[in-house]
């Protein structure tokens, strides 16, 4: 009997597959292949769906080898990735251009000129979300006037790790979570219609919406050949990548939250009720009838890499080191470096260093950065208390997890013990796990406890706490005192 899965996680620098066997709740081998992010331009970001298929065609055939395991004990097959990707394709689904990405800015014009025929709260109460740089609509309308012989050949927009099930065989659809942060699509599962209207979009532009867990397809025998699977395997819708990792992670119940330190900082609380905040963004949980309100900033490890460069390539556990000697909060940083996402979703706001003087050193400024980016989580925490969000059990996750004193630093500042999830794969586990319950290997969705191990928490330091309290007030000043100023220089930097 097949007690295999593979999930496939399509990222931004990479594409991650994982084997997992489902019975002895492990993963048994694992490979990245690195992806190639374009930006051509200034605010362009586009990656080529082709490397995609060629990094899951490689990494399903190194996990098979590694593992040994042959095709015929693999059950089944989910992807994850980055949302809301948008994917041109042609009616074979066939890619007409790259993939734009989330992070892609080209269409400001068009937002401004959405938010304007369309009225906020209407938007905001029917998609869960504002009209933002991740709605689908503005790049659509986009696509369509700066690109039309491009525009003129596509049949449906789709996501990444939609089309790459496409790929594989199952027709063309996009997962529940796409939809809902493209804002095409409504918190009832529904087309918000009006959105079509005001971006001139045809109804059919965007194809089935289907959820986690569903069966989309078959894989075809072409991709079987490519993949060392067996022709006819089921392929299962999974997710966007951060519910996904939320997922994964054991953020199942209401009360459980994450904090994600990846390239962005990531913030998901799990809620049995849809919470709307124009702050906020808003996804359907992978457990049906559970909702994952969320935040994410512009900046988190990104921002700390591009300190470790301007300071030579320093050993980040050296950083460490050095920042762990320093006072507190004597260095007041603004994490602005790509503009803001949520809460504040302005992308002119620029990124500041404020309090310097001759003695302080560059373990001051280090340690300032990663409270920096601690304070931008306790701001999306005011908005989740000022919602009436619980948050009882907090996670912590990715690669930023592993920095001993960054969690401290977020323990102090949260004022609230974090416990680690050790080795977590991220959402590539996330995806294998449904890529189970939607064959039924797994028999219900809170299945994910048998995945995890979960670390030590981290404590707050009671001599900490109150320095940094005052210190976020004082951050929180900061950044509206700049914030008129970085407008301003933001406005002369444009072309």
């Amino acid at each position: 009997m097949p007690e295999f899965t593979i999930g496939i996680d399509i990222g931004t620098t990479g594409t991650k597959t994982v084997l997992v066997d489902i019975a002895r709740a492990r993963i048994v081998a694992q490979s990245t292949q690195d992806a190639r992010l374009f930006s051509d331009a200034p605010g362009r970001a586009e990656a080529d769906p082709t490397q995609w298929l060629h990094n899951v065609h490689a990494g399903i055939r190194a996990v098979l080898a590694e593992s040994g395991v042959g095709p015929d004990r693999i059950a089944a097959l989910a992807t994850t990735g980055m949302v809301p990707a948008v994917v041109p394709v042609d009616r074979d689904g066939a890619p007409v251009r790259r993939a734009l990405l989330q992070n892609d800015a080209r269409a400001t014009a068009e937002i401004t000129e959405l938010r304007n025929t369309l009225d906020d709260d209407v938007v905001l109460r029917a998609t869960g979300s504002a009209i933002t740089q991740q709605s689908v609509a503005p790049t659509a309308l986009w696509l369509r006037r700066h690109e039309p012989e491009t525009w003129s050949r596509t049949a449906h927009l789709v996501g990444s790790y939609d089309w790459v099930l496409m790929a594989l065989g199952a027709p063309a659809h996009v997962e529940l979570n796409w939809a809902l942060e493209s804002g095409l699509g409504t918190v009832d599962g529904g087309r918000f219609d009006p959105m079509y209207t005001a971006a001139g979009l045809a109804g059919e532009l965007v194809p089935p919406v289907l959820a986690p867990g569903t069966r989309a397809g078959e894989l075809s025998a072409a991709a079987a050949e490519a993949t060392g699977l067996a022709a006819g395997l089921p392929l299962i819708v999974g997710g966007a990548d951060h519910v996904l990792s939320a997922y994964a992670a054991g953020i199942n119940a209401e009360g459980d939250w994450l904090v994600k330190l990846g390239g962005a900082g990531d913030i998901l609380a799990a809620a049995d009720t849809p919470v709307i905040d124009a702050r906020l963004y808003l996804d359907a949980h992978p457990v049906p009838g559970r909702w994952l309100p969320n935040g994410c900033m512009a900046t988190s490890g990104s921002l700390i890499r591009w300190f470790q460069t301007l300071s030579g390539g320093v050993d980040l556990v050296a950083l460490d080191d050095e920042a762990d000697t320093r006072a507190p909060a004597e260095i007041l940083c603004l994490p602005y470096f790509l503009g803001e996402k949520s809460p504040l979703h302005d992308p002119d706001l620029r990124g500041a260093f404020v309090g310097l003087d001759l003695a302080h050193t560059r373990a001051d400024m280090y340690r300032s950065v990663l409270e920096a980016i601690a304070f931008g989580f306790k701001h999306h925490t005011e908005v989740f208390a000022a919602m009436g969000v619980p948050l009882h059990r907090a996670l912590v996750t990715n690669g930023g997890s592993k920095s001993v004193l960054w969690k401290q630093i977020l323990a102090d500042v949260l004022g609230t013990p974090l416990a680690p999830i050790i080795g977590h794969p991220g959402a590539s586990l996330g995806a294998a796990v449904i890529a189970a319950v939607g064959t039924g290997l797994l028999d219900g969705w809170d299945s994910t406890a048998m995945f995890q191990t979960v670390g030590e928490p981290v404590v707050p330091n009671p001599d900490h706490v109150d320095r940094y309290a005052e210190a976020y007030a004082q951050w929180r000043e900061l950044g509206d005192v700049l914030t008129p100023i970085s407008h301003r220089i933001a406005r002369k930097a444009r072309p």
